[in-house]
Protein backbone atom coordinates (compact mmCIF):
# COMPACT_ATOMS: atom_id res chain seq x y z
CA UNK A 1 0.00 0.00 0.00
CA UNK A 2 0.78 3.42 -1.06
CA UNK A 3 0.25 6.72 0.71
CA UNK A 4 -0.61 10.03 -1.38
CA UNK A 5 -1.70 13.86 -0.26
CA UNK A 6 -4.42 15.03 -1.56
CA UNK A 7 -4.05 18.81 -1.67
CA UNK A 8 -7.43 21.33 -1.71
CA UNK A 9 -6.38 24.81 -2.46
CA UNK A 10 -8.47 28.03 -2.91
CA UNK A 11 -8.93 27.97 -7.20
CA UNK A 12 -12.04 27.55 -8.25
CA UNK A 13 -12.44 25.33 -11.03
CA UNK A 14 -15.34 25.75 -13.56
CA UNK A 15 -16.86 28.64 -11.59
CA UNK A 16 -15.31 31.62 -10.12
CA UNK A 17 -17.37 32.73 -8.10
CA UNK A 18 -16.56 32.78 -4.41
CA UNK A 19 -18.22 30.68 -1.85
CA UNK A 20 -19.36 34.01 -0.35
CA UNK A 21 -21.55 34.37 -3.09
CA UNK A 22 -23.28 31.03 -2.85
CA UNK A 23 -26.51 30.13 -0.99
CA UNK A 24 -26.20 28.16 2.41
CA UNK A 25 -27.74 25.46 1.16
CA UNK A 26 -25.03 25.31 -1.51
CA UNK A 27 -22.50 25.79 1.06
CA UNK A 28 -23.80 22.68 2.90
CA UNK A 29 -24.37 20.50 0.03
CA UNK A 30 -20.79 20.84 -0.37
CA UNK A 31 -20.00 20.07 3.18
CA UNK A 32 -22.13 17.64 3.41
CA UNK A 33 -20.16 15.71 -0.16
CA UNK A 34 -16.86 16.08 1.63
CA UNK A 35 -18.09 14.57 4.36
CA UNK A 36 -19.99 11.78 2.97
CA UNK A 37 -16.61 11.23 0.88
CA UNK A 38 -13.85 11.44 3.69
CA UNK A 39 -16.82 8.71 6.04
CA UNK A 40 -16.73 6.51 2.82
CA UNK A 41 -12.93 6.85 2.59
CA UNK A 42 -12.65 5.91 6.66
CA UNK A 43 -14.91 3.20 6.56
CA UNK A 44 -12.88 1.60 3.98
CA UNK A 45 -9.49 1.84 5.84
CA UNK A 46 -8.17 4.22 3.20
CA UNK A 47 -8.16 7.74 4.43
CA UNK A 48 -5.38 8.17 6.82
CA UNK A 49 -5.58 11.95 7.90
CA UNK A 50 -7.53 14.88 7.11
CA UNK A 51 -6.63 18.33 7.82
CA UNK A 52 -8.30 21.86 6.84
CA UNK A 53 -6.10 24.63 7.16
CA UNK A 54 -6.99 28.35 8.37
CA UNK A 55 -6.46 30.81 5.29
CA UNK A 56 -3.50 32.86 4.34
CA UNK A 57 -3.91 35.49 6.23
CA UNK A 58 -3.18 33.56 9.29
CA UNK A 59 0.27 31.94 7.92
CA UNK A 60 3.65 33.03 9.03
CA UNK A 61 6.86 33.39 7.22
CA UNK A 62 9.64 31.49 9.85
CA UNK A 63 13.22 32.25 8.38
CA UNK A 64 16.00 31.54 10.48
CA UNK A 65 19.81 31.25 10.93
CA UNK A 66 19.89 28.82 13.75
CA UNK A 67 20.23 31.22 16.52
CA UNK A 68 17.59 34.58 16.00
CA UNK A 69 14.36 33.53 13.87
CA UNK A 70 12.48 36.23 11.64
CA UNK A 71 8.38 35.40 11.29
CA UNK A 72 6.93 37.58 9.04
CA UNK A 73 3.26 37.74 7.55
CA UNK A 74 4.44 37.69 4.25
CA UNK A 75 4.96 38.17 1.38
CA UNK A 76 2.96 35.38 0.12
CA UNK A 77 1.74 34.06 -3.47
CA UNK A 78 -1.58 34.60 -4.78
CA UNK A 79 -4.40 33.72 -2.49
CA UNK A 80 -5.65 30.78 -4.45
CA UNK A 81 -2.40 29.00 -4.92
CA UNK A 82 -2.25 28.19 -1.31
CA UNK A 83 -3.14 25.23 0.31
CA UNK A 84 -6.86 24.98 2.36
CA UNK A 85 -6.58 21.36 3.41
CA UNK A 86 -5.17 18.55 2.70
CA UNK A 87 -5.88 14.12 2.85
CA UNK A 88 -3.45 11.87 3.21
CA UNK A 89 -4.70 8.11 1.54
CA UNK A 90 -3.39 4.72 1.89
CA UNK A 91 -4.11 3.06 -1.57
CA UNK A 92 -3.03 -0.20 -3.57
CA UNK A 93 -2.28 1.91 -6.65
CA UNK A 94 -1.60 5.62 -7.70
CA UNK A 95 -4.68 4.87 -10.26
CA UNK A 96 -6.81 4.83 -6.60
CA UNK A 97 -5.71 8.21 -5.63
CA UNK A 98 -6.47 9.89 -8.46
CA UNK A 99 -10.05 8.20 -8.83
CA UNK A 100 -10.20 9.59 -4.91
CA UNK A 101 -9.13 13.27 -6.05
CA UNK A 102 -11.61 13.04 -8.68
CA UNK A 103 -14.63 12.65 -7.04
CA UNK A 104 -13.07 15.94 -4.49
CA UNK A 105 -12.54 18.10 -8.06
CA UNK A 106 -16.87 17.02 -8.50
CA UNK A 107 -17.71 18.48 -4.86
CA UNK A 108 -20.70 20.61 -5.88
CA UNK A 109 -20.57 24.12 -5.59
CA UNK A 110 -23.34 27.05 -7.04
CA UNK A 111 -26.47 24.88 -8.38
CA UNK A 112 -25.17 21.59 -7.18
CA UNK A 113 -22.97 21.69 -10.27
CA UNK A 114 -19.79 20.19 -9.80
CA UNK A 115 -17.39 22.44 -9.04
CA UNK A 116 -14.44 20.52 -11.47
CA UNK A 117 -12.11 22.38 -9.09
CA UNK A 118 -7.97 21.44 -9.71
CA UNK A 119 -6.99 18.92 -6.67
CA UNK A 120 -3.35 18.07 -6.14
CA UNK A 121 -2.27 14.02 -6.09
CA UNK A 122 1.59 13.17 -4.69
CA UNK A 123 2.71 10.32 -3.36
CA UNK A 124 4.07 10.20 -0.10
CA UNK A 125 7.78 9.50 0.39
CA UNK A 126 8.29 5.85 1.91
CA UNK A 127 12.00 7.92 3.78
CA UNK A 128 13.68 10.94 3.35
CA UNK A 129 17.15 11.09 1.28
CA UNK A 130 19.94 9.79 3.79
CA UNK A 131 22.59 11.29 1.63
CA UNK A 132 24.25 12.82 -1.07
CA UNK A 133 23.25 10.22 -3.86
CA UNK A 134 19.62 9.84 -2.64
CA UNK A 135 19.17 13.91 -2.23
CA UNK A 136 20.45 14.31 -6.17
CA UNK A 137 18.14 11.23 -7.41
CA UNK A 138 15.02 12.95 -4.80
CA UNK A 139 16.25 16.41 -6.72
CA UNK A 140 16.18 14.80 -10.72
CA UNK A 141 12.15 13.88 -9.91
CA UNK A 142 11.45 17.35 -8.22
CA UNK A 143 13.37 19.13 -11.34
CA UNK A 144 15.96 20.31 -9.24
CA UNK A 145 20.02 20.05 -9.16
CA UNK A 146 21.98 20.11 -6.24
Amino acid sequence: MTQYLIGVDFQAGDDPAPMSDWTPEEVQAHLDYYGELLGELEANGELVSSTILTGPDLAKIVRSDGVAPVVTDGPFQEFKEWLAGFQVVEVDSEERALEIASRMSAVPGRGGVPTRQPIHVRQVMEQAPADTEEMDAFLRTAGGTR
